[in-house]
């Protein structure tokens, strides 16, 4: 069981030049074609293990949410090692998108999507309390809110003036 840090804390995207969080899902919109929706589950774990064997690949974190429409938050070191991934034909991603694609696009039995979005610092706000490490913070590095980020204006670089 993770661990609870006690109080108010940040992350710390100080030290570094930008995180790339991309948010990534699927839809069942026919929960009884179970043959067209599974094998999606099956590739995206796929992806994962392939992705923690590669860590120069550079996903650093991702966390799961499933429900009808499921929810992957992923946190990736660069908007580069994201597209490369994606588009590398030896890689686990792109035959699953053609597949999709094939065999399951024109059916409407299941949708995806995605959003991707490049974080800087002084552009992103984030506070936890009495959590473990989580988000942002658990993707670069959770730190004690201080004076100096000891408001949301304040860990927005002063941005939100």
């Amino acid at each position: 069981m993770a661990t609870i840090d006690q109080g108010r804390w940040t992350a710390n995207l100080d030290d570094h030049d930008g995180v790339v969080l991309f948010l990534i899902g699927m839809r069942i919109n026919k929960p009884w074609r179970i043959d067209q929706w599974l094998w999606m589950f099956a590739a995206m774990g796929g992806m994962l293990a392939y992705l923690a064997k590669h860590p120069e690949c550079g996903m650093i974190k991702a966390r799961n949410w499933f429900g009808r429409t499921t929810m992957q938050v992923g946190y990736w070191r660069g908007v580069e090692e994201l597209m490369r991934f994606a588009s590398d034909d030896e890689g686990p991603h792109r035959p699953a998108w053609r597949r999709f694609y094939q065999r399951l696009a024109k059916s409407g039995s299941v949708g995806i999507w995605h959003e991707t979005y490049v974080v800087k610092p002084g552009n992103a706000e984030t506070v936890y309390v009495n959590m473990p490490a989580f988000g942002l913070a658990e993707a670069t590095e959770k730190v004690r809110v201080s004076r100096r980020t000891g408001s949301a204006k304040q860990r927005l670089g002063a941005s939100a003036d």
